[in-house]
């Protein structure tokens, strides 16, 4: 499979777009407003210790508590052996108590980062796992041979108290280049834990590297064809990473230096929007729906405009199968983690509902995050999870919406016009005043004073008012404005803010 990076940076964001075989594949989005700390390694200060949810809240410097589950905790010196017999697993920490952590996932809307005491720290072809007698190669790499000759080397270099794990993008390379890879680790660990002992937590002791650089040592191998950046910077930063690693691939790098956007020229952009869209359609006019809620990612498999010319069972074979293979895609491009549940339509032959499984599960296989897939279920149901690794492209590249609230839906005009009403009515009953202005978003403002003149002479009347409108742009459709018209005093908080 041949791969094309391009890599756009502009003010304030990198963007980094990954094709496989010509077709979009990944997309990274770094913007610097957004600090990255997975693989990032503190010395954290436990502020709290609760058994009940089997689980300690650190202070690692962030603006909420780091959240530890006990079953990340592997370290003998923070286990305690006094039960055995129960499920529930006791561990020796205290509030007050500092520790090494390492973020394995990042904060999230007011959640602190999730964290482990199993560090790890990533290479170019290896992760090193101080604390462990592990040896291991990545389960991607299906070369028995391979997979063989790379544990040899392991095993040979392996130190006592360092595990190992091979990384798939080590297949093919030399001895003497994973031997370079585990010195420099080695290296730096003992820097690491150098520092971990002149400071006080909470601090920071380990950095990642940043996205761009990380998502770099994981992509580039021998397989990709070509690599396009628009800044200098990142053109000698990338030479620097192939020469390091010795890469035969130094003459596929290109320097894109015209007018037009690199995103832009390469169709990206406009890929990236349909992206935000919870709506995909699928070539046989069939579609996708896919929705996040708070507590899991759920996709709907609609027949949509599709019209089959066979049974209905085919049809929803063909389209499920269609359906499978771009999910699998777009988990991959939207970065959708955690838990994910796929509504196919409905097959009542286990057979096709095992055919369309596996379809799934293969086209699973080119996601570099770690997934797990349970079996259809009898009213096509297929359940699955997704590591996450970084914040999902929506949270990357959109904001909330200060009216909806991420719901998608605002307030009616008419449940504007109660609300108003009942300022008024509030408003009344303590003054004495006749005339006042109120401003509205110019749609509400023209709805008022040309579409609904009944209305505005009713809220008059009713409460005995003379009412001016202003068009206001700077309001939201769902706000409102109260102005005394003869000091242009905003009034509107005197009762109550406008949504009460």
């Amino acid at each position: 499979m041949k791969k094309e990076i391009y890599i756009s940076e502009s003010i304030g964001e990198t963007r980094i777009a990954v094709k496989e075989n010509g077709k979009l594949a990944e997309v990274h989005v770094d913007k610097q407003s957004q600090e990255r700390t997975v693989g990032n390694i503190y010395k954290g200060v436990v502020e709290n210790v609760i058994p009940g949810m089997q689980a300690a809240f650190v202070n690692i410097g962030q603006e909420n508590n780091a959240f530890l589950p006990f079953s990340e905790i592997s370290d003998p010196e923070l286990l305690s052996n006094s039960n055995k017999k129960s499920k529930e697993i006791d561990v020796l920490l205290s509030p007050g108590q500092e520790i090494i952590v390492q973020v394995i996932k990042e904060p999230f809307d007011k959640k602190g980062a999730r964290i482990t005491t199993d560090l790890s720290i990533a290479g170019r072809f290896i992760v090193l796992v101080p604390n462990s007698k592990y040896v291991g190669v990545s389960k991607k790499m299906r070369d028995k041979y391979e997979r063989r000759r790379l544990k040899k080397i392991a095993f040979e270099m392996k130190k006592h108290g360092l595990g190992i794990i091979i990384r798939t993008v080590a297949e093919g390379k030399t001895e003497k280049q994973i031997q370079n890879d585990y010195a420099n680790l080695e290296k730096k660990y003992k820097q690491l834990m150098d520092s971990a002992q002149k400071v006080e937590g909470p601090t920071l002791i380990h950095s990642d590297l940043e996205m761009t650089s990380s998502v770099l040592r994981d992509l580039i191998s021998d397989n990709v064809e070509k690599i396009v950046v628009d800044s200098k910077n990142n053109f000698k930063k990338i030479k620097k990473i192939i020469k390091e690693d010795s890469l035969e691939i130094g003459d596929l790098i290109e320097h894109y230096k015209k007018r037009v956007p690199l995103f832009k020229e390469e169709k990206i952009d406009d890929e990236l929007m349909k992206l935000l869209r919870k709506k995909v359609w699928l070539k046989s006019g069939a579609y996708l729906i896919i929705e996040r809620t708070e507590a899991m990612v759920v996709v709907d498999v609609n027949s949509g405009k599709f019209v089959g010319k066979k049974g209905h069972e085919e049809n929803s074979l063909k389209i499920n199968l269609e359906a499978a293979k771009e999910i699998a895609k777009q988990l991959r491009l939207r970065h959708l983690s955690g838990l994910i549940l796929i509504d196919f339509i409905d097959m009542t032959a286990s057979d096709n509902r095992k055919k369309v499984y596996l379809e799934m599960k293969k086209e699973l296989r080119k996601d570099r995050a770690k997934v797990a897939v349970a079996p259809i279920t009898e009213f096509g149901l297929l359940e699955m999870t997704r590591q996450r690794i970084r914040v999902s492209l929506l949270d990357s590249m959109s904001e909330e919406c200060p009216s909806c609230k991420g719901s998608g839906k605002i307030i009616s005009i008419e449940t504007l016009i109660t609300r108003i009403e009942h300022w008024l009515r509030r408003y009344k009953a303590k003054h004495m005043s006749l005339r006042i202005k109120l401003h509205l978003h110019p749609k509400n403002a023209n709805y008022l004073n040309k579409e609904k003149k009944s209305v505005l002479k009713g809220l008059m009347w009713k409460n005995f008012i003379h009412l001016k409108i202003i068009e206001n742009a700077d309001l939201r459709l769902d706000e409102f404005r109260f102005v005394r018209s003869k000091d242009d005093v905003d009034i509107t908080k005197e009762m109550g803010l406008e949504k009460d």
